[in-house]
């Protein structure tokens, strides 16, 4: 009966032993209560395995990046200098022996990717390079509540080009009473006010509520009234299916760290639309962009390397390429569409649960006095791993009991705790146990 019920702890089990990719777990390192800092032992086994639902805000650490990472510190100690260009994978360009996997994982040709820097950075040089603002065309559109990095770097671009951020940033926000900002009215602003837009520059998921845009249909309107169009894909990256090549993206930029498991501050990576391979714009140029058959000849004439590649400025940070080799290592033989598949189902589930013990309007409510309600999209085609959790009451309780528990998950005040399921390494019954923890925390303070 356990089986059928999806209320049932069994029917997680069930879940668990029917997957597919459930050897992935194994090929990361998972964190045990005793190692995070802010367990209580008293309320937790300190040798079971935490409940880790963060990775959409720092991914768990592939085994394989551990060996990747010491091989690189031997051949560094044995070879010094000679590492730069003795094979196989010389150190000159390392970054560029993986465009091929991360094309994949964003849909691109890998003339269309390059490796470089952190997300904040990137933004700064695609915006330099693609926002080219005229006395009529100078403004920049993106949402009301983007992620602060990407507010701010918009806001000194403006004003690097001589222009006032009160006049060029235009906002595009949720309707009152509403968390999630409707497609129409992207598309609406882009109609009226389409013919003053420099750039689109929109996330492709929404940080604080799981939205996923309509990335292609947006692109479509935006380039029909003459804007570039440019996505954060910090969200999205390994997340949810993308294909910028096809969905004529202008420019795009991301970070690793997340979902594609690359460690804290892990290297980024650009997108820039094969149709500008060789149009030469003006840009921040480094000699890292330069073409390697000539860069070391060091002749100051600059030639471009061929697309994506011709944005990156400095010598490759060969460190930080390890483990976005560790990473595409550990996902060696899986496709993409399998994680997506997999995703669906665990985020579906997780909601389910939530919906049940949690629904202001559920008859089974866990708490007479705390609910709490996802206002992630329900429609999957809308969403990734995460849903966003709004609580009835300030959070700061709620997840402190949480993490004393074993569990990590994140908090966005003033009543936000996300909560991302990851496939490669989360199980059906990791999001059954957060259930039942949450159900025993909403218990306490409930009697406090």
């Amino acid at each position: 009966a356990g089986i059928s019920n999806p209320l049932d702890f069994s029917f997680a089990q069930h879940l668990d032993s029917i997957d597919s990719l459930s050897h992935l777990r194994g090929k990361f390192e998972y964190p045990l209560n005793r190692t995070l800092p802010d367990a209580d032992f008293g309320l937790c086994e300190p040798n079971d395995e935490s409940l880790y639902l963060c990775g959409n805000s720092l991914g768990l650490m592939p085994k394989a990046t551990r060996r990747v990472v010491n091989e690189f510190m031997d051949r560094w100690a044995g070879e010094g200098v000679f590492g730069h260009f003795s094979e196989p994978s010389p150190w000159t360009k390392c970054d560029q022996d993986l465009s091929k996997s991360v094309a994949r994982f964003v849909g691109a040709d890998p003339v269309e990717i390059a490796l470089m820097n952190g997300l904040t950075v990137n933004v700064h040089i695609l915006l330099a390079s693609f926002y080219n603002p005229t006395s009529t065309r100078h403004k920049i559109l993106l949402e009301s509540r983007a992620f602060p990095s990407d507010h701010y770097a918009i806001e000194s671009q403006i004003k690097l080009k001589g222009f006032d951020p009160e006049e060029s940033m235009l906002f595009v926000s949720p309707r009152e009473g509403e968390d999630l900002i409707r497609t129409e009215d992207i598309l609406r602003i882009i109609e009226e006010k389409g013919d003053s837009i420099a750039v689109v520059f929109l996330s492709g998921m929404q940080y604080y509520t799981g939205q996923l845009f309509e990335i292609e249909k947006i692109t479509r309107a935006a380039q029909a009234k003459g804007s570039l169009v440019g996505w954060d894909l910090a969200h999205c990256y390994i997340n949810v299916p993308l294909h910028l090549h096809d969905w004529n993206v202008d420019f795009a930029c991301w970070c690793s760290y997340k979902y594609g498991s690359t460690g804290p501050g892990g290297l980024a990576g650009i997108f820039v639309h094969e149709r500008y391979r060789d149009d030469n714009r003006d840009r921040m140029v480094g000699w890292w962009g330069h073409r390697m058959k000539t860069r070391f000849l060091m002749d100051n004439k600059i030639e471009f390397e061929d697309g994506a590649a011709g944005y990156r400025i400095s010598n490759t940070p060969v460190m930080l390429v390890m483990p976005l080799i560790g990473f595409i290592q550990t996902l060696e033989g899986v496709e993409l569409s399998e994680l997506r598949e997999k995703s669906i189902r665990l985020t579906g589930y997780l909601e389910l649960l939530i919906e049940h013990f949690f629904s202001p309007s559920s008859s089974f409510r866990a708490s007479n006095k705390i609910s709490c309600e996802s206002i992630t999209p329900k429609d999957p085609n809308q969403r990734g791993c995460q849903l966003s959790l709004k609580f009835n009451i300030g959070i700061d309780h709620i997840y402190k009991e949480l993490v004393k528990r074993g569990v990590a998950v994140d908090k966005r005040y003033p009543y936000i705790i996300r909560v991302a399921p990851i496939p490669m390494y989360n199980t059906f019954v990791d999001v059954r146990r957060f259930i039942d923890v949450l159900i025993e925390v909403v218990n306490v303070i409930d009697h406090q």
